[in-house]
């Protein structure tokens, strides 16, 4: 039986971190750049551990799973070994949930961003 590799140790952290930006997304697209930033920084932290450098990116997604994995980084025999002898596509799942459960608020919920948008006009004049 092969040993499974484990990351949680840099989910909580990264979660945290991701929890304040996701009160601070303003809109969708700030959801989107938000899950990518805390993909870039969890695969650093993965892959430095691994002793391995990174490529590419994981990016949010509209559709279940609500990520996607670059071709790229599909590509790279490091990653598919990591992502298939470990929890990270448990953790990247539960974060690309909280994503899309956010995303769907500032979908239905614009406010926010309509009101930065009218007191930015405001200033402007």
């Amino acid at each position: 039986m092969s040993k499974r590799l484990s990351f949680t140790k840099y989910e909580s952290p990264v979660a945290s971190q991701f929890r304040r930006m996701m009160t601070e997304a303003e809109s969708t697209e700030d959801v989107k750049k938000f899950f990518g930033q805390i993909m870039d920084d969890l695969l650093d932290n993965v892959f430095q551990e691994a002793g391995r450098g990174r490529y590419e990116i994981i990016a949010f997604a509209e559709d279940k799973p609500f990520y996607e994995v670059s071709d790229a980084l599909k590509a790279k025999p490091e990653f598919t070994e990591i992502w298939e002898t470990s929890d990270l596509p448990d953790i990247v799942g539960r974060l690309a949930e909280k994503a899309r459960n956010q995303y769907m608020h500032r979908q239905k919920n614009p406010e926010k961003t309509e009101a930065k948008i009218y007191h930015n006009n405001d200033i402007g004049t």
